[in-house]
């Protein structure tokens, strides 16, 4: 099986949750014999072609940025080169070793260029949704830019052979807000390797722990991007309830985005600005390290696909406190692998939050419970060979389809 995969983000640029699905899946895909040639922008270097497994990464210069052109015209330009490229790669494939069976296209920024190639060349096109511009607005489409971007997203969805979505909350929206048939839609799930954080048990993180918080206080990390589907903002106005609860903890809130300095205001305004450290943007490495050492991990988003942070927490036994919204509530299961709270709701999130730090021992048979199951169901053996399972019912599907 050969396959053709475009996607905005892959080491050494990843902004979320699609960039890290993609950085997995890809060798995952490459053990169980797939071979991977992934197309992406080089936003942030990294070599124009670079071997990893199984798999080959092309990245192709992004255009510079014009004052003149918005973000939705900057991502159909480098779509252009993209599909300069992929057509490269393509007619070179062609003269030696045969054609791609897939073309795998993560999300409306590579749209362009998948559903060129797939009518230039007659690929048959599987299109990966972990967003949409309708949940990301809940529901509110209405700015030039944004119905620009819903209209890219149906138009993927509607090219594509299948779609994958990541959970079945996303798979319900993209039937609802994109129209497309639900048999046409396969729900794979999002994993996690848990290598990375058992490397870390036993190791002893007091120095580092020193750098965010005193030794008798207990820390509440959230990590992800700042902004306002990922309620940060609902994590600061909770935190005058936890602190009044547990007066010694530090919330710890790692990444960037457009909410942060609002964020640091808000806390300014309610008196909590000394109990938070907004670190901004952190190594992996260090974020692993704060899991480790985090009393609870929450994550109060507004909206969320999937979760893949609530993942990394699980995977780190980290007592996990998330909202009650999309593809976390999938994840987390109320008081067997975490605490489920309502959305958007300070109150309840403070509850979650102390109810987790007064009873540790109840928290430790949750992280247990929450361990076993990462190891178990969200896998990336699993989930690649999941994957192959589609590409074969495409390949099988156009073997007696006309064209």
């Amino acid at each position: 099986m050969r396959v053709l995969m475009l996607s905005w983000e892959y080491p050494p640029h990843i902004v979320g949750g699609l960039g890290k699905h993609v950085n997995e899946l890809v060798p995952a895909l490459g053990q169980e014999g797939v071979e991977v040639h992934l197309l992406t922008p080089g936003w942030v270097g990294g070599n124009h072609r670079q071997q990893v497994g199984n798999a080959t990464i092309y990245r192709v210069d992004p255009p510079p940025h014009s004052e003149l052109t918005d973000f939705f015209s900057d991502a159909q330009r480098t779509n252009w080169l993209l599909q300069a490229q992929g057509r490269t790669l393509v007619q070179t494939l062609q003269q030696s070793a045969g054609n791609f069976d897939i073309i795998h296209a993560h999300d409306w920024l590579v749209a362009f260029a998948a559903i060129a190639l797939k009518n230039e060349f007659k690929i048959p096109l599987l299109a990966t949704i972990h967003a949409t511009e309708h949940g990301r607005n809940r529901g509110d489409v209405g700015s030039d830019i944004s119905q620009s971007v819903h209209s890219t997203e149906w138009w993927l969805c509607y090219e594509a052979w299948r779609i994958i979505c990541c959970s079945q909350f996303m798979a319900d929206e993209v039937a609802s807000a994109l129209r497309s048939p639900r048999n046409k839609i396969d729900v794979i799930p999002n994993g996690i390797e848990t290598t990375r954080f058992d490397e870390l048990a036993g190791a002893d993180l007091r120095a580092f722990r020193a750098r965010y918080a005193e030794p008798d206080e207990q820390i509440v990390f959230h990590v992800g991007r700042i902004v306002h589907e990922k309620g940060t903002r609902v994590l600061v106005e909770a935190a005058p309830r936890v602190l009044v609860g547990y007066p010694k903890t530090k919330f710890v809130v790692a990444g960037t985005g457009g909410y942060l300095d609002s964020a640091r205001r808000r806390a300014q305004d309610l008196g909590v600005a000394s109990s938070f450290s907004f670190t901004g943007f952190i190594p992996d490495a260090d974020r692993d390290r704060l899991f480790k050492i985090a009393n609870v991990a929450v994550f109060p988003s507004l909206y969320e696909p999937f979760g893949i942070v609530a993942l990394e927490a699980m995977a780190a036994r980290t007592p996990v406190v998330v909202s009650n919204v999309g593809g976390l509530a999938e994840v987390v299961t109320h008081n067997e692998t975490g605490l489920v709270v309502y959305p958007d709701n300070p109150d309840s999130l403070a509850w979650g939050i102390l109810e987790t730090l007064r009873h540790p021992d109840w928290a430790a048979a949750r992280v247990d419970n929450a361990y076993r199951r990462v190891v178990t169901e969200y896998n990336w053996r699993s989930i690649a060979r999941r994957t192959i399972d589609v590409y074969t019912r495409i390949a099988r599907e156009l073997a007696v389809a006309v064209w």
